[in-house]
């Protein structure tokens, strides 16, 4: 009979995100039409109201299946009613209870509940005791170690001495989640409550350890960054107060002065003081700084306006190629041919030569003397066993060690943007996974495509049509098709026995006289 009398109807107040504990006095901000109208109707019922917490946060008129089955019966202490319809309440927790039966009221919800006796398990007093000790200890190390809890809370629960009151008071006060409190809420046993409430006191304490430990680590990282800046700021001023430049202002200021000097297009001007302005930005010694360093050291090294001036006098160029090399006489036709065309055209777009020929016919040389002849500077790229396409264009400047292809960097070493530059061995190309160079040549041979070639690494477009391309090849099927489309073949065939004598005689034999020493030995009698 007696359980049957813990059986009472009470209006029914619905939590989120919060739940009530017994012994605790909580104020609640109370805003929904049915929560008003329980709260309303609790104060004609002895005061009386139960609260349990809603399953999720974002229900908004939860239905009796959405309610937790476990909550507290409380007593309304103080309304306060206040603008656009909410009402204040203050209440106290006075007992557990079990819902056992939701009711659907005249505009709000009654609970039947059976309110649950405050109960110990099977344990001593001296048991309990010791565990109502280190439960305080442990609490009281959780406080001074968090730093979130007020003092005045310590002092309260050290004053306590019912057990039931001490594990609902520190229940209320631990800061962990929603459902952890429901859980705690829901176990009846006060020792065991203590149990559950001890294991969470320690696992606490450790995350808390771990955040101070965090905390001081990010704390000295920012200490000494500040430091540096502030130290850093200080020699800045000093240094000016000296008349002198910090290191990182006279950098910024010596690449402005070699941007000047460089006179580059207006789209790589733009992006080479973009990045000098990163650059004073960035900490000296920083890796990103070195990149950026290194990137506007190439911009500002490439010749985007220096060209020398061409001689363009056939009769010279004849000299030379007649000098150079015995013979051939119809290849030697066809480059003054070509020379010739530039020189009325005064353009330097035209047909790209290749000359075909098996090794040691001259191949190379040949192309050289057309440098000399038109008095350009003169650079070879060999291109045999190359086999991936960033060899050509470059690499990002994401990549680690990125730098630019061949050819930016032939044009670096040569100082000019009218050069002549010798693809020696094109024939040799190969392709692999990282792509296919050959592909990459064709918009470096295209005279109407060369004038904005595009390295990966530049990341603005540079002027190629001033360069005059020679190609060199052993064979041609080997050749992409695409490729030999874009080049005028000039082939060279082996040579006469009278022209390998007279090789001989008027460059090999006095090339060996004189690596040996022995440039006297005609007046020796000695000859071939």
């Amino acid at each position: 009979m007696a359980q049957e009398n813990n059986y009472k109807t009470f209006p029914l107040l619905p939590l989120r995100g919060t739940l009530e504990f017994p012994y605790l006095v909580t104020p609640l901000e109370v805003g929904r039409p049915r929560s008003i109208a329980a709260v309303e109707q609790a104060t004609l019922r002895e005061r009386r109201i139960v609260l349990a917490a809603q399953h999720e946060v974002a229900t908004e008129e939860p239905q009796p299946e959405d309610i937790h089955k476990v909550g507290t019966l409380c007593e309304i202490k103080q309304i306060l009613k206040v603008p656009e319809g909410q009402v204040r309440v203050l209440v106290e927790g006075l007992d557990r209870v079990t819902l056992e039966q939701i009711e659907d009221a005249d505009g709000y919800y009654d609970a039947v509940v059976n309110i649950v006796p405050q109960t110990m398990g099977e344990i001593d007093s001296f048991e309990l005791k010791a565990l109502e000790r280190i439960v305080r200890e442990q609490f009281e190390k959780y406080v001074r170690l968090g730093k979130r809890i007020p003092a005045e809370i310590l002092i309260s629960v050290n004053s306590i001495e019912d057990p039931h009151r001490l594990a609902d008071t520190i229940a209320s006060q631990l800061n962990i989640s929603f459902k952890e409190k429901q859980k705690l809420l829901e176990v009846f046993q006060t020792d065991e409550r203590l149990e559950n409430i001890l294991g969470i006191l320690y696992r606490e304490r450790e995350i808390l350890g771990l955040e101070k430990t965090i905390q001081q680590r990010v704390r000295k990282q920012m200490e000494k960054t500040q430091r540096e800046y502030y130290l850093r700021e200080q020699m800045k001023a000093i240094q000016t107060e000296l008349g002198e430049r910090d290191e990182k202002g006279t950098e910024g200021d010596q690449f402005r002065e070699r941007l000047e000097k460089a006179k580059l297009p207006k789209e790589a001007k733009a992006k080479a003081l973009h990045e000098i302005h990163r650059l004073e930005r960035m900490p000296a010694m920083s890796a990103e700084a070195t990149v950026v360093r290194n990137y506007i050291d190439w911009l500002l090294s490439l010749p985007w306006s220096e060209r020398t001036k061409d001689r363009l006098d056939l009769n010279k160029a004849e000299e030379l190629l007649d000098q150079d090399h015995y013979g051939l006489d119809k290849v030697k036709e066809r480059i003054l041919e070509f020379l010739a065309v530039r020189q009325l055209t005064q353009s330097s777009k035209g047909p790209i030569l290749c000359l075909v020929g098996p090794p040691g016919v001259g191949k190379t040389s040949l192309a050289q003397s057309v440098g000399n002849a038109l008095n350009r500077n003169f650079t070879r790229l060999s291109l045999g066993g190359v086999r991936d396409e960033a060899e050509i264009r470059g690499h990002r400047r994401t990549y680690i060690g990125a730098m630019p292809g061949k050819i930016i960097q032939a044009m670096k070493t040569v100082g000019s943007i009218n050069p002549v530059i010798v693809l020696d061995e094109i024939d040799k190309l190969s392709s692999d996974f990282r792509g296919d160079p050959s592909s990459a040549l064709l918009e470096a041979l295209d005279p109407e495509q060369n004038h904005v070639f595009g390295d990966h690494y530049l990341e603005v477009p540079f002027d190629l049509s001033e360069v005059l391309f020679i190609t060199t090849a052993n064979v041609l099927y080997s050749i992409p098709p695409a490729l030999r489309d874009r080049m005028e073949i000039i082939e060279i065939p082996g040579y006469t026995e009278q022209e390998k004598f007279e090789i001989a005689k008027r460059h090999l034999w006095p090339k060996q006289l004189k690596n040996h020493g022995l440039e006297n030995i005609a007046q020796m009698g000695f000859s071939l």
